[in-house]
């Protein structure tokens, strides 16, 4: 062991062949010989631990926004596209900046709000689910993926005929924003998607000022605190945020929930056979095989964590992934069990920038996954296989061939 080289740099992202079919032992690896891991070949500082990783994502002194990293951080990368002086999403916006603007969404996505879109959203899975007729199916391309496209789309407003572009420009997107290492089709691509996703919520925006609806945008241009409103480029931030963010991840969550019980059986008959066990499913799925592996603050200032000595504006990566895994915290970490007592995983992140989306992607999640093993009781995974994705930062498939029967 002591002659095999700590796991580093690329070797840690799924542009890695093994790490991306399974990045698991890896982490695991890393977390027993160096959790507090100084990444030179991309300029970050990694941890694995379960109480760093909580500790370092919940510290409110920490900075998100990539403009105050280190000129050559690996948080820089995430300003590649960006005009100077553009302004972050709330994602990577650091107070009192992002304290504004969730306060301005955040009663669009509380429990009780997602509450009212709950038939829509599964009237949203039987249609899709009608749709799967043949004795084999891509679960990504014909379920997994549309499913949550549609239901976003739908929440905003906009029209069915343009849901398909919508899924080509954030998966564009995302292939480029979250990857260190792109190549320059990826940038140019990404550049070209990102540029019509923004004209077309500017459009949008402006239909909905002119004729006001149920929707999101039209929830977003009415919202009011204490005087604050968003502005137009906020409310195309967010927009963006959650399809590229929202969107591909709960397809991931999907897929990568599905995936888990086939290789499962024994924990998919019990879903089966006791369907109130779906949130606990859920939250398994999440802990288990997140489909966001990691997250990031910058240093403030000089500090030190876990004895290693950190400058002002390092990039501080923490491993969801890795965490979420750790045996100090959970029995029999790398078992898929639906009936695990629950602990609180890391796979939404923490602190002010927890997901804001997660009470939406429970629901679709849980509801998606449960109604597509019900209708098809002898679905099993295809000889075809799955591939999985290589975007850094997310665990996902591209394509995962299923059996009806």
């Amino acid at each position: 062991m002591a002659d095999k080289p700590v796991p580093t740099g690329l070797a840690l992202t799924p542009l890695d062949e093994h790490f991306r079919a399974d990045p698991y032992p890896v982490l695991k690896d890393l977390r027993e010989r160096e959790p507090a891991h100084h990444d030179t070949e991309l300029n970050r500082w990694f941890f694995c631990e379960y109480s760093e990783v909580k500790r370092i994502l919940r510290d409110p002194d920490y900075f998100t926004d990539p403009h105050k990293s280190r000129q050559d951080s690996f948080a820089r990368f995430l300003l590649r596209g960006m005009e100077d002086g553009e302004e972050v999403s709330m994602l990577l916006a650091d107070e009192p900046e992002h304290k504004r603007l969730r306060n301005l969404v955040n009663d669009i996505f509380t429990p009780k709000a997602v509450r009212t879109w709950h038939d829509r959203i599964v009237e949203v899975i039987e249609t899709q689910l009608e749709k799967i007729t043949g004795p084999e199916f891509d679960l990504i391309a014909d379920y997994a993926g549309p499913v949550p496209t549609v239901v976003i789309a739908e929440m905003m407003g906009i029209p069915a005929e343009r849901h398909a572009d919508f899924k080509a420009w954030s998966d564009t997107v995302v292939l480029s924003s979250f990857n260190p290492a792109p190549t320059e089709q990826d940038i140019a691509e990404s550049e070209v998607a990102r540029d019509k996703l923004c004209a077309f919520f500017r459009e949008q925006i402006e239909a909905r000022r002119a004729e006001p609806g149920p929707d999101l945008i039209s929830q977003m241009l009415a919202a009011e605190v204490d005087g604050e409103r968003l502005s137009d480029g906020d409310i195309v931030n967010q927009c963006n945020l959650l399809l590229v963010a929202g969107n591909v991840t709960t397809t991931d969550m999907i897929g990568n929930g599905v995936k888990a019980l086939l290789q499962h059986p024994e924990q998919l008959k019990k879903l089966r056979a006791n369907p109130e066990l779906v949130e606990a499913m859920v939250e398994e799925v999440l802990r288990y095989d997140s489909p966001v592996t990691n997250s990031g603050r910058i240093s403030h200032q000089g500090i030190e964590i876990a004895g290693c000595p950190i400058r002002k504006g390092e990039s501080l990566n923490v491993s969801l992934a890795a965490a979420n895994r750790d045996p100090l915290v959970y029995d029999n970490p790398d078992t898929f069990d639906i009936e695990r007592k629950l602990i609180p995983h890391q796979a939404f992140g923490g602190g002010r920038h927890h997901c804001l989306g997660a009470s939406l992607a429970r629901l679709e999640g849980g509801e998606a996954i449960l109604r597509l093993v019900q209708r098809f009781p002898e679905l099993t995974l295809s000889e075809r296989g799955f591939q999985m994705a290589g975007i850094p930062a997310f665990r996902g498939m591209t394509e995962c061939w299923l059996r009806t029967g």
